[in-house]
């Protein structure tokens, strides 16, 4: 009577070596077929899966990665999944992770950039084949060399450090970069508010040292520049861009009794907490304050009025991220896309005494 035979268990080695004895190979070749690095013959191939088969091996994907290959993963890493700018990101990021037969790790890091080179590191020892880092970079220097060193570190283990909507690291840095026109969307925006008349613009939500807010700034600023004005310092208030810090903002204005016909707030979400202040202060709007916002996250066309604010293409933010990392050796002269952005007029715009 046969022996009837049990799946091998034990450590990866020697789970290769059994394999490589029911398929009646080498170690190596079975090591060839699971690390897909060299060419292996077709009826080998197919004794050494067989095998595998009838050996219930499964791929330890740390064994994998000792091996030299990459783990068919994506990774996603992120402040916070649940903000509408991320998630959408994160959608244009899986549809094209699974179009690229890859699987879509989505990493939180609540805002924490140490968090942010944790979450790196952990991705370069796996092998993924791509980490995209989202959202604003922050202006410090130990940071800023720190992810450089992971893009060399990543680019000798043939996977890829892509930024979306963050500057380069600078020349000669092995990262793809996918931004989008932060600084032109403000410009345009402050640009119609005050060609429609909007003298003095509150800005609510700078984040002084994330790119982000800093590119929104300068482009605020730069409009004003143009038109030969001066944006009032007092009406430019730190905060995050938050709906919290939102409604605390033009609550801040509102009690100061300080002059001001629009708001530019630095994101949707903090256009919302704007609105809904003004609204309690009994503040019309747009019939007495203009509020505009920046991102077009559907949220922006559920408030009451519906939100004027500048449209950044979310998921083609995050197909382009994973098509370019993952084709980088075809497309070596575009692994640095900036995408457009235009501005949407709705309902919470007028021209002041209108």
């Amino acid at each position: 009577m046969a022996k009837k035979t049990e799946p091998v268990m034990g450590n990866d080695a020697s789970t290769v070596r059994d394999v490589a004895a029911r398929a009646g190979v080498s170690a190596s070749t079975v090591s060839r077929v699971l690390g897909g690095t060299y060419p292996v013959a077709a009826s080998t191939r197919a004794r050494v899966l067989k095998a595998m088969r009838e050996l219930d091996y499964v791929v330890n994907a740390h064994a994998r990665a000792l091996g030299g290959s990459t783990n068919k993963t994506v990774a996603f890493v992120v402040d916070d999944v649940t903000g509408p700018f991320y998630a959408h990101i994160a959608r244009g990021v899986e549809e094209q992770a699974s179009a690229e037969g890859r699987l879509c790790m989505l990493c939180t890091t609540h805002g924490d950039p140490q968090r942010v080179l944790a979450v790196v590191e952990t991705m370069r020892e796996q092998r993924a084949d791509a980490v995209i880092v989202v959202g604003g970079a922050w202006e410090d220097k130990a940071y800023q060399d720190r992810m450089t060193h992971f893009a060399h570190a990543l680019d000798r283990v043939g996977s890829r450090l892509v930024l979306v909507g963050r500057p380069p690291l600078g020349p000669g840095v092995p990262a793809t970069v996918v931004e989008y026109d932060n600084e032109g969307g403000a410009f345009a925006m402050t640009t119609h508010l005050l060609t429609s008349g909007h003298q003095r613009i509150a800005y609510l939500g700078r984040v002084p040292g994330l790119s982000t807010s800093d590119q929104r700034l300068s482009g605020f600023r730069r409009a004003h520049e143009l038109l030969g004005l001066a944006p009032d310092p007092k009406l430019i208030l730190d905060g995050t861009f938050s709906r919290s810090h939102g409604y605390q903002g033009a609550r801040q204005l509102l009690a100061s009794g300080a002059d001001f016909t629009a708001v530019f707030a630095g994101t949707d979400m903090v256009a919302a907490g704007a609105l809904q202040a003004l609204r309690e202060a009994g503040v019309g709007v747009p019939d007495d304050v203009s509020v505009v916002g920046y991102d077009d996250v559907p949220l922006a066309l559920d408030l009451f009025p519906a939100l004027t604010t500048v449209n950044v293409p979310h998921e083609e933010l995050g197909r382009a991220a994973v098509r370019l990392a993952l084709h980088r050796e075809e497309l070596p002269g575009s692994q640095h896309l900036v995408l457009g952005t235009h501005i949407v007029l709705r309902d919470s715009t007028r021209r002041p005494g209108h």
